[in-house]
């Protein structure tokens, strides 16, 4: 049995994480829980799984948390320190990495910093401190196990084969809900219309993220740090029906593809139970009524944030935390209503522009460039 931490147990990610975790109780122990503001959801989750170790946001949450769990035996922490704490814990055994954002940075490489396993779910960490990540991770012996589904399809593909024979690694992408729209109307989306998903159920966060590409920019750095790839040799294509999840073509010319029902159970449970797989009681992919399967190139005038993504990449050093912190803080005010859809992308590359890269030593600096590149774009925000 693995005993496991949840860090965004409130999320889709948690949420899913925590059905396998009940559905395998044999399997798998849940000894801590990492959330936000969701308490009513948090308290709930505490009382079916019994965690050992619980962290909230805000000290706020402390006691109205103890208040309705009443004499139950949770230590609850908060903040980034009780993140830490709890994702470092000695009877841990894996860490799911979910917090969406820059927030989930400091305890998931303090997770690895403690030898655990890390089932990665937060892109955001090898985004903004990918080399400080694959470093510790290779000194301490902490293995990195990708939860998102096509970095967990890259995985899956590379089984058994040698990692020099790749020639390039294929990420592949809904593209979203404003796949086929005119590029006019773009600049009236709503955010509404912005968080219709068409395959797969997401926070809004990464729901924009999807609709911009920006989530798949965020997963072409993830897979470089990954699976120490050279960013030429990762590549994105439009799949709309995701099905297939990625694929990895080698120096022969054969591809191998990953293929799934749209469903996040399937890559968490294959992170928590690697390199064995779990009997998970979800729809199956029945190949004679797939129909038709389509491939084509990312159009860069549609979804210029993939670009700002490799342009990042190019640049290296802090520019990759810089194009997150700037991410994260346009797509909370286009969420808020107070930029349009187009403007994300404009506020991220001017962030980007006014930013001289440097090489990070240390994860502090990587937290200073995140902290201005957020006044920044917050900045051109209010001054738009």
């Amino acid at each position: 049995m693995k005993s496991i931490v949840v860090l965004g147990s409130t999320g889709s990610i948690g949420v899913s994480t925590l059905d396998l975790a009940r559905r395998f109780p044999d399997e798998f122990r849940v000894r801590g829980l990492v959330a936000g503001r969701n308490l009513k959801l948090l308290a709930a989750q505490i009382k079916e799984f019994a965690p050992q170790w619980v962290s909230v946001k805000e000290q706020e949450g402390v006691p109205l948390l103890r208040k309705t769990l009443g004499d139950q035996k949770t230590e609850i922490l908060w903040g980034e320190h009780g993140a830490t704490v709890v994702a470092t814990a000695n009877a841990v055994d894996v860490v799911v990495a979910a917090i969406v954002g820059g927030a989930g940075l400091v305890p998931t490489l303090a997770a690895v910093r403690a030898g655990k396993e890390v089932a990665l779910a937060n892109k955001e960490a090898l985004v903004m401190a990918g080399e400080i990540f694959v470093r510790e991770a290779k000194k301490k012996g902490s293995r990195l196990l990708p939860v998102d589904s096509e970095h967990s399809a890259i995985f899956q593909c590379l089984q058994g084969n040698r990692l020099e024979e790749v020639d390039r690694l294929i990420l592949t992408a809904s593209g979203g809900p404003f796949l086929h729209v005119s590029l006019r109307a773009l600049d009236h989306v709503t955010v509404q219309q912005a968080l219709r998903h068409p395959n797969w159920k997401m926070g809004p966060k990464i729901t924009v993220d999807s609709a911009t590409m920006m989530n798949k920019g965020l997963e072409v750095v993830e897979a470089r740090w990954l699976f120490d790839m050279l960013p030429s040799q990762v590549e994105v294509v439009i799949h709309p029906q995701s099905i297939v999840h990625s694929m990895v073509r080698y120096q022969d010319g054969s591809i191998i593809a990953q293929m799934g029902i749209p469903d996040m159970r399937i890559p968490i449970a294959y992170a928590l139970s690697y390199p064995h797989r779990l009997k998970v009681n979800c729809r199956r992919l029945e190949l004679t009524r797939l129909g038709e399967l389509t491939f084509s190139p990312v159009e860069k005038r549609r979804f210029p944030a993939l670009n700002l993504a490799y342009q990042a990449l190019a640049a290296g050093g802090t520019m990759p935390a810089v194009l997150n912190a700037a991410n994260e803080v346009a797509v909370a005010a286009f969420l808020e209503k107070r930029i349009g859809f187009r403007k994300i992308h404009r506020v991220i590359e001017r962030t980007m522009e006014a930013h001289a890269t440097r090489r990070p030593g240390e994860v502090q600096e990587i937290l200073e460039v995140d902290r201005w590149a957020r006044d920044k774009a917050l900045a051109l925000i209010e001054r738009a």
